[in-house]
């Protein structure tokens, strides 16, 4: 009954404190009881105390769309810290050479092999070399280099472990042979050699993934966090007037409503020489004074808004991903309460994970699978989870640096996943991770518009870190 309330109030974008949810709950009907109640708010009401609760059942108004000012509190110190050994920032070891590059993938498949075989329906897998002189059902793990598709509509894998490799064959007839295959994802697979003994007959496929009927489990936090990707500082076509919007909607609504977090996905600068003409819509051609431009807008938003930045491809920071945090050079102006992290990175913030990457590899995601689209971003990053990797193909547009660690393998499962690059907005629940798409602040370029690619800027995704509750909201209106 707890979860069909939240749903109820989400559903209207409210949100109850605990406190006033234990009261709903204590009633012989709670869900009526919740309906009435929240029946009986003004659209402008969002949050639903204990407190407003009382007042309804005394017959009071339930809530009044403008409230008496409350006494000035004292705002709790911001509870966000950036999560361990997800940061590259002042980590950085590689070198670029062919030892570097080994270390990377074995680190990769080795961690996603034992996510595999972690999965109950999975178990122990056997090596390559010793799976391909069996004559029975076995299992291996394998990272992809190469899809083909037969003459007669097969589909083969060439895969490969550290022992060896092998060719999977993927029967037409199989679903298997339906299912998304990228360049160096790692994958279970159950099946058997063939009497000749050149191909290993797959049977069915196994992913790292998210574990199935995982879901959100509600917490008594009262606070939200809110994304602002893809601000391009800097850029002529910067929407000044929406993100102004914005902050005053900030300013009016975020200490009541315990908006306490802000995480910025990257590209919060437009950059020098990014794309082909960009000078000619440059209002700042200096870098260094887009920082301290962007710095200004920051100290618009709230104090006690706890801010995170992160770079992107458009960032003063190394194009190749793990990306370390912008250099204090560029960040010196800015408030004390804005966090540095690097791309992609983890926070914690009251008990959730929120994972927070750029976004890069999406054009290799759409450029590798014919079925992925700019249009649904949140589609791509589903895949990311599935696989538990945020840019498996390596040699695409997404520059990679050979770290010792694969610093975009997602190991631990987030609670919210964010991510921007490609100005678009949206929200999805995937076993109970929040997928959300940041959206940007830059209305469509001449390279856009040359491109075909239509963004959709000014939106600012919220997202209640106890009920889960999201709420795109938009200042484009």
């Amino acid at each position: 009954m707890r979860s069909e309330v939240l749903n109820a109030a989400a559903r209207r974008n409210i949100f109850f404190s605990p406190d006033a949810l234990e009261v709903v709950l204590s009633n012989s009907d709670p869900l009526a009881f919740a309906n009435t109640i929240l029946t009986s708010l003004s659209e402008s009401s969002m949050f639903i105390e204990k407190k407003d609760i009382i007042g309804f059942i005394a017959g009071d108004v339930a809530v009044e769309a403008e409230r008496v000012p409350a006494a000035p509190r004292n705002k709790k110190h911001g509870d966000m810290i950036v999560a361990p050994g997800t940061d590259i920032t002042g980590d950085s070891t590689c070198e670029g050479k062919i030892n570097d590059f080994a270390a990377y993938f074995k680190n990769r498949f080795f961690i996603l092999k034992r996510m595999i075989e972690k999965r109950r329906d999975f178990g122990t897998s056997v090596p390559i070399s010793r799976a391909v002189t069996l004559g029975r059902e076995t299992q291996i793990v394998g990272m992809i280099y190469e899809k083909k598709e037969t003459k007669n509509g097969h589909t083969t894998l060439s895969v490969e472990d550290e022992t060896g490799t092998c060719t999977v064959l993927l029967s037409k007839d199989s679903p298997c042979s339906g299912e998304m295959y990228v360049n160096d994802e790692v994958i279970g697979i159950s099946g058997k050699t063939s009497a000749r003994g050149d191909l290993f007959i797959a049977d069915k496929i196994f992913r790292p993934d998210v574990p199935a009927g995982r879901t959100w489990v509600p917490s008594d936090s009262v606070s939200s966090v809110a994304f602002l990707s893809d601000i391009h500082i800097g850029s002529s076509t910067f929407l000044d007037k929406e993100w102004k919007k914005m902050t005053d909607w900030l300013k009016a609504n975020s200490y009541d409503m315990d908006l306490d977090y802000l995480v910025l996905p990257g590209d919060v600068v437009d950059g020098i020489g990014i794309f082909p003409g960009q000078e000619e819509e440059l209002l700042i051609a200096d870098i260094y004074k887009q920082y301290e431009k962007l710095g200004e807008y920051l100290k618009d938003i709230p104090d006690h808004i706890k801010i995170a930045v992160q770079p992107g491809n458009h960032d003063a920071v190394r194009l190749a991903e793990p990306q370390p945090a912008l250099n204090r050079i560029f960040t010196k102006s800015f408030d004390s309460n804005v966090i540095m992290a690097g791309n992609p990175v983890s926070f914690e913030i009251e008990g959730r994970t929120i994972l927070s990457y750029h976004g890069k590899s999406i054009d290799d995601w759409i450029a590798s699978v014919q079925r992925l689209n700019y249009d649904d971003p949140i589609t791509v990053m589903k895949e990311m989870l599935v696989r538990r990797h945020l840019s498996p193909m390596y040699g695409g547009k997404t520059a990679m640096a050979p770290e010792k660690k694969d610093y975009l393998v997602i190991e631990k499962v987030p609670d919210i996943f964010v991510s921007g690059h490609v100005h678009g907005a949206g929200k999805m629940d995937y076993r109970g991770v929040k997928v959300i798409n940041a959206s940007a602040w830059q209305s469509q370029t001449e390279y856009q518009r040359a491109h075909n690619f239509n963004p959709n800027p000014a939106i600012m995704p919220v997202v209640h870190l106890g009920t889960g509750a999201v709420r795109m909201m938009d200042f484009i209106k």
